[in-house]
């Protein structure tokens, strides 16, 4: 089972950038896709299942041009879940999960804190989404949760650690969130292959970011215990550039 997960920062802008052409090069069997920027009503759908993903879902925010979620897939799940039912997550189109046996995909957009109203939002998010996969896996254990995160777990996650450690993204509060998320039975996927620095799947448009690798990694693809034994990779695939993010690939042995 080969999954990709990439915030495509809009994607009928991906789109126009050949973005289904790198997909069909890659070949995944899901796609899970972050602030697509987009209802379902403003793209020709027909692109997708021309691609080879007959089976798409769209959870777009209440708030148009803004967040979503999508799963597109080649095997039809066996149920989709839109959202969590925790309103103000869902309102903003930020969770969906697609069931495939007995694996659970999710798709996650964590909001950023890009200012103290946003931080204390992201905040309480992450505190409500602790308590969703946690009482959401007492039912389905082998839950993989695919996104962007929005944080920077360790200081080898970011280019410049010490500069950047009063900045949301690198807050003292939200690394030990994300600690304690992998601690409540995940395992950070791309780091269980590769200790190595200086891998990032964000970089700035600023200050000519991306060429100089000042970056940071925000998209994980966290896996819960049971599927430990599952996993056969995990990587970056930081080549494609359809967006500030790059897509993560993680491959399972289901």
């Amino acid at each position: 089972m080969k999954i990709v997960s990439y915030n495509v920062n809009g994607i009928r802008a991906a789109l126009r950038k050949d973005f289904l052409p790198w997909l069909n090069a890659v070949d995944p069997d899901v796609v899970c896709l972050q602030e697509i920027k987009a209802n379902k009503e403003q793209l020709d759908l027909s692109l997708f299942e021309a691609a080879g993903y007959p089976y798409h879902y769209w959870f777009s925010a209440q708030k148009k041009g803004y967040s979503g979620v999508a799963i597109l897939s080649k095997h039809k799940p066996d149920e989709v879940i839109m959202g969590t039912g925790i309103d103000y997550m869902d309102f903003e189109g930020r969770n969906m999960t697609a069931h495939f046996g007995d694996i659970a995909v999710m798709s996650m957009y964590l909001p950023s804190g890009t200012n103290l109203a946003r931080l204390e939002h992201k905040l309480t998010y992450m505190d409500d989404f602790q308590r969703y996969a946690d009482e959401f896996r007492k039912k389905h254990p082998n839950l993989i949760v695919l996104g962007d995160y929005n944080i920077c777990h360790r200081a080898i996650d970011i280019h410049n650690p010490v500069g950047l450690q009063n900045v949301s993204g690198f807050l003292p509060v939200e690394r030990e969130w994300i600690g304690n998320f992998i601690k409540s039975g995940f395992i950070d996927s791309f780091r269980h292959f590769n200790k190595e620095p200086e891998n990032y799947t964000w970089w700035s448009y600023r200050a000519n970011a991306r060429n100089n690798n000042k970056g940071w990694r925000l998209d994980y693809g966290m896996v819960s215990e049971p599927l430990k034994d599952k996993l056969k990779r995990s990587v970056i695939l930081s080549e494609a550039k359809h967006s500030d993010h790059c897509p993560i690939l993680l491959e399972l042995n289901v």
